[in-house]
């Protein structure tokens, strides 16, 4: 390889949050950024922030980040140089990188052979342990059947962890506990390792108890140098998905860390690896550590480490592939305070973190801290790829400041329109053993009780949203007869409970509502856009409002609320308990992949009815009863919104049907 490979265009073969965070490197160095977009992306921010934009689009918005043709087409017409694919994507594609190459387009990562070998996990594995390289046991034969993959699960010992051989990011991956489940998981990671990689191939491990998820960042340049730029702790996860990472990790004694850094720069260097890369590892309680995957690009959490650093992990990349050697050696790299990131997500967290999409009504970021993000109020979080739509980064000299200033940042962020992960996070963060420091991957598992919504502020949110709606339709102030009342009929969005809401004033103007038998005085003392200052039982408050709709949204002490006004409205219509009971629906947009049933069968409570998939997962959805088929409104490869009925089905008359083979 030559040792300089300058370009002046950097092409990035991504969208939002990470687009716009490579444009702004790429900028301050003085290079050109070129965006692309799906036709469902024309008015997203990094397009329209972007140097130049192009559309690679397609029928299905999808696929549009992952055709390789059509963006090296895009780079060739734009005169773009280089190409930047940011994460997740094309970004450990070896077809694409060989694709830029042949294009004599720079690919600002590793070589194609490289990615090769460190995106199948099988074969990253091997080469791990030929480089000295601790791994977790297990079994690494993609091409295995299901019998013989349930036989050499049995050797490994229950619980087991299947894991797509290509890909990551939590996808395609399921832990079985007991055999008998095998069959169904190792299906269920297979289907959606195909639709989240192009390939099926699973490998198994040994699943550890609750261990902590380590990933060491390494720095490489094309003349065989390799540092490490310290640890990132990434153990609270949901469905093997990062949520909060935070660097250098808490409770790691200095041989450990040394260790780990070693480890790690010795694989670098095995592979002759080129670039910024991750190398991830189990923690054992006991101390011990095991290889579990390399990523060869930028990860999501690299805020982390550059806080602590100093470093701009995106010039890194960027000298490197342009044939810069390191400007550093391992003594240089200096480490400073503490770093924890949030990844804000549009998801409900009280059904299982189903991904949501929609409008984003009203959105501001908190001041004082890192934010990433591409999101804009008005802006819409896309049902066809990944639910995160910011980062939030608090840095402090020490883990406590750090974690107490981020904690107090998400207390000023708003995201009205999409139900999302805020206040989950703010708790998690409060949380006494999150606190602590140094939880497993079991952590949300573990406290799922406690981190849960809770109904205690329900009434108060309601009456100050009784009061608000009202105060907007002027019924506040000198215009008042001498007694007035108003009653609504609110219903909550999370659970579509409804709540009787009764807002009176009396002569002197003062107002008091009434909600479950509890009642409040209240006024509301000014207006600012959404900032509202209240006085609650004479004590002031501030809460953020918004009206959208007939959807109003409360937030207030770190939590928000979306109450919809059902008072002039047709009142919602209760469904009989056979009726609730039996619709299955869909809790996000998605599309149907797999049907296996039809109208009239019998089907068995636990049995597998229909797969669908949003935001890049796969859902199961499972019979909740013993019952009959009566309707399956949709059909494979149809698209349908959160809310309509997937399967319905009924108890009544289940013994004189015929079953599913």
């Amino acid at each position: 390889m030559s040792s300089s490979t300058p370009f002046k265009k950097i092409l990035v073969a991504n969208r939002a949050e990470i687009a716009l965070r490579v444009m702004r490197t790429a900028r301050r160095m003085g290079y050109a950024a070129v965006a692309i977009h799906s036709v469902a992306d024309a008015g997203a921010q990094h397009v329209l922030l972007a140097d130049e934009a192009i559309c690679v689009g397609q029928s299905e918005p999808a696929e549009s980040y992952l055709n390789i043709g059509r963006i090296i087409e895009a780079a060739l017409l734009s005169g773009a140089d280089a190409v930047h694919p940011g994460y997740g994507f094309l970004a450990e594609n070896a077809a694409f990188a060989r694709a830029c190459a042949q294009a004599d387009l720079v690919f600002i990562g590793p070589s194609a052979a490289v990615i090769e070998a460190m995106g199948d996990k099988a074969r990253a594995k091997a080469l791990m342990r030929a480089a000295g390289v601790p791994c977790v046991p297990g079994y690494e034969d993609p091409s295995a059947g299901v019998d013989v993959l349930l036989s050499e699960a049995c050797k490994i010992g229950f619980p087991i962890m299947i894991k797509a051989a290509a890909g990551g990011g939590g996808r395609g991956m399921r832990v079985v506990n007991e055999a008998d489940d095998f069959a169904l998981a190792l299906a269920a990671a297979r289907s959606e390792a195909l639709a989240s990689f192009g390939d099926d191939r699973v490998l198994l491990e040994k699943a550890l108890s609750n261990p902590r998820h380590i990933e060491i960042q390494v720095l490489a340049d094309r003349y065989g140098q390799v540092i490490h730029l310290g640890e990132r702790d990434c153990s609270t996860q949901r469905r093997h998905q990062k949520i909060i990472e935070e660097a250098p990790a808490p409770g790691l004694d200095a041989g450990l860390r040394e260790a780990m850094g070693v480890i790690a720069v010795r694989a670098a260097q095995s592979i002759g690896y080129e670039g910024v890369g991750t190398l991830e590892f189990l923690l054992d309680a006991d101390g011990s550590f095991y290889f579990m995957e390399m990523n060869t690009r930028l990860q999501v959490e690299h805020c982390v480490t550059e806080e602590i650093t100093g470093l701009d992990l995106v010039e890194q990349q960027l000298r490197v592939a342009a044939g810069e050697p390191l400007s550093l050696a391992q003594e240089d790299v200096c480490f400073e305070g503490h770093a924890i990131e949030v990844r804000l997500c549009a998801e409900d967290t009280d059904k299982d973190h189903a991904p949501q999409s929609g409008r984003m009504a009203f959105w501001q970021a908190p001041e004082l801290v890192r934010v990433e993000t591409a999101m804009v109020s008005g802006g819409e979080v896309q049902p066809f790829y990944d639910s995160m739509f910011a980062k939030v980064i608090g840095y402090g000299r020490e883990r406590e400041s750090a974690r107490r200033r981020l904690h107090t940042a998400l207390g000023g962020t708003t995201a009205f329109g999409v139900p999302t992960n805020l206040t989950f996070l703010r708790r998690c963060l409060a949380h006494p053993m999150w606190i602590q420091g140094g939880t497993g991957t079991s952590f949300l598992e573990v406290c799922r009780e406690d981190l849960s919504d809770s109904a205690e502020d329900d009434a108060l949110f309601c009456a100050m949203a009784g009061q608000l709606i009202c105060h907007g339709g002027q019924f506040e102030g000198s215009r008042l007869p001498r007694r007035l009342a108003v009653r609504l009929l609110l219903e909550d969005s999370r659970n579509a409970l409804l709540h009787d809401v009764q807002v009176c004033w009396d002569r002197n103007g003062k107002c008091r509502v009434e909600v479950a038998s509890q009642v409040y005085e209240m006024s509301v003392l000014s207006v600012q856009g959404p900032q509202v200052r209240l006085l609650l039982d004479g004590c002031e408050c501030s809460v953020r409002y918004l009206q959208d709709d007939q959807r109003h949204y409360i937030q207030w002490q770190g939590r928000d609320v979306c109450l919809i006004d059902r008072s002039y409205g047709a009142s919602a219509v209760a469904a009989t308990e056979n009726e609730l009971d039996g619709i299955l629906r869909a809790t996000t947009s998605c599309k149907v992949t797999s049907v296996f049933l039809e109208a009239g069968m019998l089907v068995a409570q636990g049995q597998l009815l229909l797969t669908t998939e949003a935001m890049k997962m796969e859902h199961q959805h499972i019979a909740p009863f013993d019952a009959v088929v009566s309707q399956v409104p949709v059909t494979a490869g149809e698209r349908v919104s959160a809310g309509d009925a997937l399967v319905v089905l009924s108890r009544q008359h289940a013994e004189s049907s015929s079953t599913i083979e």
